[in-house]
């Protein structure tokens, strides 16, 4: 095969200049433009945090639940798009488009008429031409599903789910609180009322093997979700995990194992479905392990090469290539 056709196959001409579904190429694509997320501090807590599940939160959180690189919360949910696009502007080229994330903790726990209130100064903002709200499955009660469809209704909604694994006995270890099912029976629901969903997977989680990551991957695959995370574990500082990493109770994965995962983890994936990370790099003055991923450039850059180098692209191993 030329390197001309392998370019084709692994959908140059589809996806941009990488071989997958890119968030970044299908912002480009609905819109017109890059957009850039900012990230907001909706003032929520968690049911692993406030005694309803567990008081602890789930073994890897450093307290801030997905929000580490999140500003603290400081004025309104206006006034902090304001400034984050500020912040970003003066450090990017940006054009008028922004995506209003909800960020720390899980966004849809507390009682409807606060969300109604966050959730619609977001959606207000002339500068905002999607929202996107991170939680976990077992918070979705009917009245926030039907907050959401109206969310919806006006501009596009992304839900994210904090999945991480399929596998119950890592579940467990991870503090998780739910089980699968409860997963399962959230994507149907928020597909049913038109809202986008987002699932977070984590690659390299203590005592998974390789197989146990695909099988994951494979179930969002198949679960009707639109979208995927790939996150690398991170050992932050302060957490319950790298107290059980200092006494080596587990190992994290190398770069190269990493790699090998994600290209194998892109193989099975559909088609249509948008990758919203691949790698992340957990805040450096909290990273414990694995040290290499504050180098996220250069980890992209490799997994770029790798997939080149292996004729790898999104679904070319999935069956019937869906």
């Amino acid at each position: 095969m030329t390197d001309q056709s392998l370019s084709k196959k692994q959908g140059s001409c589809r996806w941009g200049d990488k071989p997958y579904h890119s968030l970044d190429y299908e912002m480009k694509r609905r819109f017109g433009e890059k957009v850039y997320k900012i990230a907001l501090e909706g003032g929520m807590t968690c049911p692993n945090r406030d005694g309803t599940l567990d008081t602890r939160g789930c073994i890897f959180c450093s307290g801030k639940g997905s929000g580490d690189f999140a500003a603290p919360r400081m004025g309104s949910i206006t006034e902090q798009i304001d400034r984050g696009i500020r912040e970003i502007s003066a450090r990017k080229q940006t054009g008028k488009k922004f995506i209003a994330y909800f960020q720390s903790f899980t966004n849809t726990y507390a009682p409807v008429s606060q969300l109604t209130a966050l959730y619609e100064e977001a959606l207000a903002h002339p500068d905002v031409v999607m929202l996107s709200i991170a939680t976990r499955p077992d918070c979705l009660p009917e009245e926030v599903l039907e907050l959401l469809r109206h969310c919806a209704e006006a501009k596009p909604t992304i839900v994210e789910l904090g999945l991480q694994t399929i596998h119950s006995s890592s579940a467990d270890y991870i503090r998780r609180g739910y089980s699968l099912k409860v997963y399962d029976t959230a994507v149907e629901q928020l597909k049913k009322r038109g809202l986008e969903v987002v699932t977070h997977v984590i690659a390299g989680l203590p005592f998974e093997s390789k197989t146990d990551f695909l099988e994951t991957v494979t179930h969002v695959a198949d679960s009707g979700a639109d979208g995927i995370k790939l996150q690398l574990l991170h050992v932050l500082e302060g957490t319950d995990l790298a107290e059980e990493y200092r006494q080596k109770a587990f190992e994290v994965l190398s770069r190269e194992e990493y790699l090998d995962w994600i290209v194998s983890a892109l193989s099975l994936l559909p088609e249509q479905m948008v990758i919203h990370r691949l790698t992340g790099d957990g805040p450096k003055k909290l990273l414990l392990a694995p040290l290499w991923s504050s180098r996220k450039r250069e980890v992209l850059n490799l997994l770029h090469q790798k997939l080149r180098n292996d004729g790898i692209w999104q679904g070319c191993h999935r069956p019937n290539n869906e």
